[in-house]
């Protein structure tokens, strides 16, 4: 592959260089791509729907209305929210559509890499709930929990019509070119945050302050490719329906630092973010300053 080509034009690429973030406006095809991830969400809540005998009524499929009745169901028992929530990234659309080669094509294109790899255990689709904030991630950076390589890349992009009020994906302009920060692994104010979601940013209130901040709006389609540096975190949502994305991460098997470590994964994979990189970690002595 030429990797001075791809989908990106120089403008957008211009952009990624310059922010660590990119927004493509309705890159993937809907009818053929995310309408059969829709689809799949809609029959899987059909299926809970029944095997739990819930008086929910569920409408024909329709994209604008593929998760109706999700609210009714976990306010039945959030218990089955998790359950959707672990079967809906097992789709054949959805693991097809992480395939996608035009994921392929950007990675190459941005990395000048002719060898992209997906990330294991890097890829769902998450489900944001109104108002609830124990699985809302926090200001942090890719790389430390996912690993896999050093110039990886994020690819983000909703099912539903991501409006201010569900909380779209809040990004710190320009943060990737300071590298990645030293993280806490116990939250500071939120016990219940494990794993992943405990990764707590250094400082983080003072880090963040450096950057201008965006939160772009979109659509089913669109789609933001984030570099694996770039501090960005959840938005919270105030609305009424849930917020359904999907993220996917690739990884550039030519990065050094990866090909070092064998490529390891992070938290999915079961290993320990300071066996890899202990200069990443914060001394558990040293108070953590939540922002």
């Amino acid at each position: 592959m030429n990797t001075q080509s791809g989908p990106l034009t120089p403008e957008q690429l211009e952009t990624f260089d310059r922010d660590g973030v990119v927004v493509l406006k309705q890159f993937y095809d809907r009818a053929k791509l995310i309408e059969p991830i829709q689809r799949g969400v809609h029959q899987l809540m059909g299926l809970l729907i029944k095997k739990y005998n819930l008086s929910i009524r569920q409408s024909p499929f329709a994209p604008e209305t593929f998760d109706e009745g999700y609210q009714e169901m976990i306010a039945v028992n959030r218990r089955y929210g998790s359950e959707l929530y672990d079967a809906v990234k097992m789709i054949p659309a959805f693991v097809r559509f992480c395939a996608n080669e035009a994921h392929d094509e950007i990675l190459s294109q941005i990395r000048k890499s002719d060898v992209p790899g997906i990330a294991a255990g890097g890829y769902g689709i998450r489900i944001d709930s109104p108002h609830e904030d124990k699985f809302r991630a926090e200001w942090h950076q890719d790389y430390p929990a996912q690993l896999r390589s050093y110039d990886g890349l994020v690819f983000w992009s909703s099912l539903v019509r991501v409006t201010p009020d569900i909380g779209p994906v809040e990004f710190c302009l320009g943060s990737h070119k300071d590298g990645p920060v030293p993280v806490h692994t116990t939250h500071p104010t939120n016990p219940e945050k494990t794993g992943a979601y405990a990764l707590y940013l250094q400082n983080a209130e003072e880090v963040v302050a450096r950057y201008p901040q965006i939160a772009p709006t979109s659509e089913p389609g669109d789609v933001i490719v984030l570099d694996y540096q770039t501090i960005h975190r959840s938005g919270f949502n105030c609305g009424n329906r849930s917020r359904w994305s999907m993220q996917i991460r690739y990884f550039n098997y030519c990065d050094p630092i990866g090909l070092g470590y064998g490529w390891k994964g992070s938290f999915s994979a079961g290993v320990k973010l300071q066996d890899v990189h202990p200069e990443l970690v914060v001394p558990v002595e040293q108070k953590c300053r939540a922002a």
